[in-house]
């Protein structure tokens, strides 16, 4: 009795007062070949329509579409090869940016274009620090821009092994001493500024985001991104949004620690990132809370109104749209926590 007084006196007590939150949603390349590859012309624009309607009805106002998940372009480009997964039945090209941003704008639905910088494939990466690497980035950059967009987010893809950068590595340390730890941070750090300078000097009201793992201390260990500092200002980033894939059970991050250390650590705004797409499965790396997503059906409901306590709190994102809107995707435990969602969305 005492945890439902509890739960309810936080659902009251955090109606944001901080302005119209993030409501989010990832639409990623598996979304695009489900719902656009090998289709007609008709059919992909009318499936991309349904998608944005449906995401419009259920209070939702934020979109992070999968522009580059694989070197790649689901828009037109002049730097990058054309998507795979948006390959029409007839032939007909279709440039599914352009349509996406067209049906945003007038849906009214803010719409970031999410990119994976450095993924060539599921087996290989760019190296962060070849500075072709970075003019090959940047020029991307420049071709979204060319779009009536509202941000650009990168995703968690940055340093996959430590020796990724050797050469470049090797010949740094012989004009500077540092670490080699120390040079992949200071490589993933200049990489952003650049970016986020180069998207500044084309509109200063387009945002720029990273979404990197939740775990912090991977993120200094593994993906070498220097995060504190990182989210000390605006220099780098606009925002973060973290990848929160934890429930309130999961032995090693436990959700509410892992929130507490992402506000704690920011001075920038903070969106968290939710994993709809474990409702009902055994969550793995989550030790003794392995049965979480199967013993209960509101732990999303649970964690973004947590998340609207936290002091940086800016919004949150599902990830991802078929989880939320494919039946396919959705088993019984899905259905009670989308309907558990919908009720603090108003």
């Amino acid at each position: 009795m005492k945890k439902i007084i509890l739960f309810l006196i936080l659902l009251f007590i955090t109606i944001p007062v901080y302005g119209k939150e993030d409501r989010g949603i990832f639409i990623s390349y598996i979304e695009l070949n489900n719902y656009i590859n090998g289709k007609s012309y008709d059919d992909a624009k009318k499936n991309i329509d349904k998608m944005i309607e449906n995401i419009s009805k259920n209070k939702f106002n934020t979109i992070y579409l999968q522009v580059r998940s694989h070197d790649d372009a689901i828009y037109k480009s002049h730097e990058f090869k054309k998507s795979k997964y948006i390959v029409l039945k007839d032939n007909k090209r279709i440039d599914v940016l352009k349509f996406f941003t067209k049906v945003c704008n007038k849906r009214k639905i803010k719409l970031y274009a999410w990119i994976n910088p450095f993924r060539i494939d599921s087996n290989t990466y760019y190296d962060p620090a070849d500075e072709h690497t970075k003019k090959h980035i940047l020029k991307g950059i420049d071709e979204v821009l060319e779009y009536k967009i509202d941000g650009i987010i990168f995703d968690d893809y940055f340093y996959t092994n430590d020796d990724m950068d050797k050469k470049e590595y090797d010949e740094y340390i012989k004009k500077e001493k540092i670490s080699k730890k120390d040079f992949h941070l200071m490589i993933i750090r200049n990489l952003l500024l650049d970016v986020n300078k180069e998207i500044k000097n084309k509109n200063k009201n387009i945002k720029f985001a990273i979404s990197p793992s939740g775990n912090i201390d991977n993120l200094y260990n593994k993906d070498f991104v220097d995060i504190k500092r990182l989210t000390k200002d605006k220099k780098y980033i606009d925002f973060v949004m973290p990848q929160v894939y934890y429930g309130f059970y999961n032995e090693a991050k436990p959700y509410y620690k892992v929130i507490n250390e992402w506000d704690n650590i920011s001075n920038i705004p903070v969106v968290y990132a939710l994993a709809l797409y474990k409702s009902g499965l055994t969550d793995n790396y989550a030790g003794k809370g392995k049965n979480e997503w199967i013993e209960n059906n509101n732990i999303i409901e649970r964690e973004i109104i947590l998340g609207r306590n936290r002091k940086h709190y800016k919004g949150f994102s599902i990830y991802r749209y078929d989880n939320m809107f494919n039946k396919e995707y959705i088993n019984k435990n899905t259905k009670e926590e989308i309907k558990n969602i919908s009720k603090i969305l108003k």
